[in-house]
């Protein structure tokens, strides 16, 4: 961090953009003693969602029964998960652990691109995974023609390709901005919302650009989820046995929380202007998005779900 004593800073803030080339992440303002609570915390969580979404993974790769697209499907979230928890969480263990709050420019700014695309690679897929459901309960006889495993891995395919360029343009705009002190992002990542506010630049374009981006991103996925889902509970509702619905609405249930948790996350923090965005509650609520969704995901997806369970207990018994 460069050395600018606090007279000249406002000088130059109230002039001219300067050329600073670091950032001071503020992370979260915490006492010595509740410090490494917090990170002992966050490294169980980070630990536990990387087993997690690891454990599925490999479940997935060595069982052949478990070779089908809904389980191709969840191997690609687990395979998401572990790369969008760590966008974030390594970095805020470092400056819990160390106190090293600076990050590079560019460092910044790649975090904030890989957060939003992997994130969008989220939407999509769980849109898919919506999809995919549908077609498997309302239309169990043609699902087999309909989602098979070429169908699949391009879908999958097209998730992640159209979430690493879906972002691209916002992020060139954002690069292009100049930044002012103080140059502290009150904040635990760079995020978009808490970057934009150190910039000297006019962001309304920005502003519009991103906030269009994530609208179209979010909402979009999330009236295909919503309508996969709502048609899904109008059949659950036809089903005779009143066991039969409550097996179906259990499953559907947890399904609903993971997809709640992240579609109203996401939408607080991005679905609405910079300006009227508060810093603290953004972190709280990225917390949720950023943190916890990885952690669930691969408890409620597939964890909870017998013939996963029949892979690990089939698994301990043979190393037995």
């Amino acid at each position: 961090m460069f050395c600018i004593s606090s007279q000249t800073r406002e000088t130059h803030t109230a002039m001219t953009p300067l050329n600073q080339t670091e950032f001071i992440l503020v992370g979260f303002t915490l006492g010595p003693g509740m410090q490494t609570g917090v990170f002992v915390v966050f490294l169980i969580l980070y630990s536990l969602s990387l087993m997690g979404n690891l454990a599925i993974i490999a479940a997935i790769s060595l069982d052949q029964r478990l070779h089908t697209p809904m389980y191709y499907f969840l191997s690609s979230l687990a395979f998401l998960d572990i790369w969008f928890i760590s966008s974030t969480v390594p970095k805020l263990l470092s400056i819990l652990a160390s106190g090293n709050r600076a990050i590079s420019l560019t460092g910044c700014i790649l975090q904030l691109y890989f957060y939003v695309s992997l994130g969008t690679i989220e939407f999509y897929l769980l849109a898919v995974m919506s999809v995919d459901r549908y077609v498997a309960i309302c239309h169990p006889l043609r699902y087999h023609s309909i989602i098979t495993s070429r169908i699949c891995l391009w879908l999958v395919f097209i998730c992640w390709v159209g979430g690493f360029f879906t972002f691209i343009f916002p992020t060139v705009l954002l690069s292009g901005l100049s930044f002012c002190g103080p140059y502290e992002i009150n904040h635990f990542f760079c995020d978009s919302s808490a970057v934009v506010k150190k910039s000297c630049s006019d962001i309304r374009m920005f502003d519009l650009v991103f906030s269009s981006f994530a609208s179209a991103v979010i909402l979009g996925s999330f009236i295909m989820t919503f309508m996969s889902y709502s048609n899904i509970l109008f059949t659950i509702m036809k089903i005779p046995s009143a066991n039969g619905r409550k097996k179906a609405f259990s499953t559907c249930t947890s399904h609903f929380t993971v997809v709640s948790l992240v579609y109203g996350s996401a939408i607080f923090i991005y679905v609405r202007p910079v300006e009227s965005s508060s810093p603290d509650l953004n972190k709280v609520v990225a917390l949720l998005n950023s943190v916890m969704t990885p952690l669930l995901n691969p408890f409620i997806y597939s964890l909870r779900n017998k013939q996963v369970q029949d892979v690990f207990r089939n698994a301990i018994y043979r190393r037995r």
